[in-house]
């Protein structure tokens, strides 16, 4: 018989599409500030936009910030691949053009005021980020804006994270080469300070589970165990209140288009 306990256990590699992920995922959302945080920068990045007619999101999830944009815009264009994500996102943002592709394989129908690419990177090799990225450039119009969102490296999320896979994450080396192959655009990296709070041990090591999983788990051998996980966590987001906090500051890089002269 088994008798391993729960934190004995590997963490989990949790699939977008499972019951699992979407349960941690809510737990992330309900103690985070990073949808009213994160939505006000945006708000401020659109007010400056010179025309807001087409939104294109590049890996739109369950739509939560695809919605909160698209109130901005004439039309909403959504590349989302996963089917259990696009079910969440037809509901959330019915408006929406919803294409099922890949971003290698995505044609948006037509250039975009903002090209939104949110935490996307990590699913995809950094040697191809470059050209991942080059082809978001190619479908933002002239005057529009990219933004390219993800974990800054130094934050305590990460942190953990590199320190149970070895994985980190940079946008800064992305976007000097940016600056140097497109000097005709304004391109700055800017960072939005986040907190995750939690009132129990257990719900931070879910959680911190949902965010070491930015890493590849499937291909560690061994994966760390739960108990190494709930260390960390104690020894290191254990607040004096008894609860929990996990900064998770996210990097936003902003490319600006020229308008044509």
């Amino acid at each position: 018989m088994d008798t391993r306990t729960k934190d004995a256990d590997p963490v989990r590699v949790l699939d977008v599409s499972s019951a699992d992920y979407r349960r941690v995922f809510e737990l992330f959302l309900a103690g985070t500030d990073e949808k009213p945080v994160t939505h006000a920068r945006l708000g401020e990045l659109v007010a400056t936009l010179p025309h807001r007619r087409v939104l294109l999101d590049l890996g739109a999830g369950d739509g939560r910030t695809t919605a909160y944009l698209a109130r901005s815009f004439d039309r909403t264009v959504a590349v989302e691949p996963s089917a259990a994500m696009r079910e969440k996102l037809a509901v959330t943002c019915p408006e929406a053009v919803i294409l099922p592709d890949r971003l290698d394989r995505a044609q948006p129908p037509e250039p975009a005021d903002l090209v939104h690419l949110s935490h996307v990177l990590y699913y995809v090799p950094e040697a191809d980020w470059f050209d991942t990225v080059s082809r978001a450039l190619d479908w933002t119009a002239p005057g529009g804006t990219l933004l390219v969102v993800l974990q800054n490296p130094e934050s305590p999320c990460m942190r953990m994270a590199a320190h149970f896979s070895g994985v980190r994450y940079d946008l800064a080396p992305l976007a000097a080469r940016l600056r140097a192959q497109h000097p005709e655009d304004d391109i700055a990296l800017e960072a939005l300070d986040l907190h995750y709070r939690a009132p129990h041990l257990a719900e931070a090591v879910d959680v911190a589970e949902f965010m070491v999983n930015v890493a590849d788990l499937a291909t560690l051998d061994p994966r760390p165990s739960r108990a190494a996980l709930t260390a960390y966590v104690q020894d290191h987001f254990a607040r004096p209140d008894g609860g929990y906090a996990i900064g998770h500051t996210q990097d936003m890089l902003i490319v600006r288009r020229p308008l044509p002269s």
